[in-house]
């Protein structure tokens, strides 16, 4: 399967753009460089190690996309305390993130050969 498929692949872009719109008035310009070269780096990663030639190289690039959701989840709350984004906004990107590293963790668990892939849920949409 092409990376492009992925719906973690999808959702990861879908959320570096958005990061990118909440802090397109902001002014702490490094934090908004960690902030968006963070997010950016979910969706980079899975794409990298979906390229790989092994199973083991994309649990190792999806372990560094998995690092990369932390280190977001991290910015955003202190952006939230330091006014940087408005609360209700910061805490809808945080939900976000925690999904995708709940599905890159999905991800990655198949790809070490501990998860049937045709049994997993890693690549839905989550239910509500």
């Amino acid at each position: 399967m092409r990376f492009e498929q992925l719906d973690v692949w999808k959702r990861a872009s879908r959320l570096a753009c958005d990061v990118y719109k909440a802090l397109k008035d902001c002014r702490d310009y490094g934090l908004k460089d960690q902030m968006t070269r963070a997010a950016v780096s979910i969706p980079s990663n899975i794409a990298e190690g979906e390229e790989r030639e092994s199973q083991a190289e994309s649990a190792r690039f999806l372990y560094f996309a998995k690092g990369s959701a932390g280190e977001l989840i991290t910015q955003i709350y202190i952006a939230i305390e330091i006014g940087v984004i408005e609360k209700q906004r910061g805490m809808l990107l945080i939900k976000e993130v925690k999904e995708l590293s709940a599905m890159i963790a999905a991800l990655i668990k198949i790809r070490k050969g501990s998860v049937r892939e045709d049994l997993a849920d890693y690549d839905s949409e989550p239910r509500t």
